[in-house]
């Protein structure tokens, strides 16, 4: 892990930077062999003081845990055939770990699984180091959040057991089987206690940065987090949508036929993208 032994220099634009990690020092591996990319990304990453090291290809799991990292930034040119096994044992297998993908024009369908195989966020090359390291921040501090509640033990709300331990819910047992993204997003919504929580609002907390115009991402993973709920627990209704603000967490149960305040509904339809809407960071 290599640092400056020397204090950072301050550049135009530090001042100000927020600390992503609560204060302390980041920890990050960069696997990437792309000697113009790293050459300019190293220089910034010594400018705000963090612990890097490059890896010019891929190293075993055990030497990744070795190292304590808070976030490590894969391409997975580097990775070569093995890309995508790897990449999903990595956040398997360290599902602490902020992994963030930086790599050359790709598919929609490439992005959507290396999200759903575990990556925290997907970044497109040529890329500006700025933004890499913006995001980087915000997927430590997404961490460390999910991290401090940990110690504060299971939620309760109707059937579902919520266990930030696990990054998963549960139903009498059994699991949801919910997304990393999904399982943040329940359990902001939850931890909310009733509160109507804004898109805008959600989306900064769970991606962790601002909600692009036209972003339906909130919108369907609501969706898509509902049904999963309904299907493990149907005799109770938890996301309830005020339409035009955002979403509230409430479990209410079928069989007592719970009122539902005016402008609230369980209806899906204005969840589904409306047309020509964009569907950002799956």
């Amino acid at each position: 892990m290599t640092a400056s032994s020397q204090p950072a220099p301050t550049r135009a634009g530090d001042e100000g930077r927020p600390a992503a990690s609560g204060g302390s020092t980041i920890r990050l591996a960069v696997l990437d062999s792309d000697s113009g990319f790293l050459q300019v990304l190293t220089k910034r990453l010594d400018a705000v003081g963090w612990q890097h090291r490059v890896l010019a290809s891929p190293v075993p799991l055990d030497t990744v845990v070795a190292m304590r990292l808070n976030a490590v930034v894969v391409d997975l040119a580097t990775l070569g055939p093995q890309g995508w096994s790897y990449l999903e044992r990595l956040c398997t297998t360290l599902p602490g770990l902020g992994v963030i993908v930086c790599t050359g024009p790709s598919s929609v369908a490439q992005r959507v699984r290396g999200l759903r195989l575990g990556a925290d966020d997907w970044v497109t090359k040529p890329c500006h180091p700025e933004e890499l390291i913006a995001r980087v921040e915000a997927v430590v501090r997404r961490r460390k959040r999910a991290e401090a509640r940990v110690d504060t033990g299971p939620m309760v709300a109707g059937e579902v057991e919520i266990r930030a331990d696990q990054f998963q819910a549960f139903v009498a047992g059994r699991s949801i089987d919910l997304t990393r993204r999904e399982f943040e997003l329940i359990q902001l919504l939850a931890e909310a206690e009733g509160q109507v929580l804004q898109r805008e609002e959600i989306y900064q907390r769970v991606w962790g940065y601002a909600m692009a115009h036209g972003d339906r991402s909130v919108d369907v993973f609501v969706r898509k987090l509902r049904q999963k709920l309904e299907r493990a627990s149907p005799r109770w209704r938890y996301i309830h949508t005020h339409f035009g603000i955002g979403y509230r967490f409430a479990p209410e149960s079928v069989d007592g036929e719970a009122s539902v305040p005016p402008g609230e509904t369980q209806a899906e339809a204005e969840t589904e993208p409306a047309p020509g809407a964009v569907e950002l960071h799956p």
